[in-house]
């Protein structure tokens, strides 16, 4: 099915885990209110754990673009370019003392999509209007991400190194290696993404000024 594409500027970002995609949109939503951009990430469309694919060692591959349920999260971003608000429990990736939250996602001029399979998922693709890729050295992930899933999930070191060998880098290679010469921009994380994030805020403040100026002179044209 074809969506006509609508005004509203859409930014794919992606990057593998452990690139730094979380810190980078947390810092960009600081400085934007929900009237201005909408954030959606995949994160929030993880099917349950009892849904996954399992690996041959019967553990659950979190990895896979079939791990997200991709239908419902094109769907939700078709409903924000029409203008709908979308609701959605908070995924808590099976942290038992956490309460999710219901979260609610609203219509803006700029939609930013992040996650590491937006790029993979070919109607999501074909609605964005740029493409950011977010990059570090497997050394780097790999410490982001015992980091991360020690600190903040509570796995045990050997489950992380498991995962990240057979699941995260296989994962990496196969749906968002390829894709390094099809987006506008990569962002080097080594080291800090600072200089990236400060281009990227430049231009969507730039944007919303153009679009706040176009409907301000539309407007009393009328």
């Amino acid at each position: 099915m074809s969506i006509k594409k609508s005004d509203t500027f859409i930014i794919g970002i992606s990057g593998g885990s452990g690139s730094g995609k979380t810190s980078f949109i947390k810092e960009l939503k600081q400085n934007f209110s929900q009237e201005e951009v909408c954030f959606l990430s995949q994160d929030e469309y993880y099917k349950p754990r009892e849904s996954q694919t399992t690996d041959e060692n019967g553990v659950c591959n979190f990895d896979l673009p079939d791990s997200i349920d991709q239908d419902e999260f094109y769907f939700d971003l078709v409903k924000l370019m029409s203008g709908m608000e979308v609701a959605k429990e908070e995924y808590t990736f099976n942290n038992t003392k956490k309460n999710p939250d219901t979260l609610v996602f609203k219509p803006a001029p700029i939609i930013i999509v992040e996650g590491l399979f937006v790029f993979h998922n070919t109607k999501v693709f074909d609605l964005l209007d740029l493409k950011i890729l977010l990059h570090a050295s497997d050394t780097q992930k790999i410490i982001r991400r015992i980091k991360r899933d020690r600190v903040e999930r509570n796995y045990p070191l050997e489950d992380v190194l498991y995962r990240y060998e057979h699941h995260v880098l296989p994962s990496f290679e196969s749906f968002i290696q390829p894709f390094f010469n099809k987006v506008d921009i990569i962002i080097n994380n080594n080291k800090s993404y600072i200089n990236g994030k400060d281009m990227l805020m430049a231009f969507l403040h730039n944007r919303l000024d153009v679009k706040t100026k176009t409907s301000f002179i539309a407007e009393n044209q009328l």
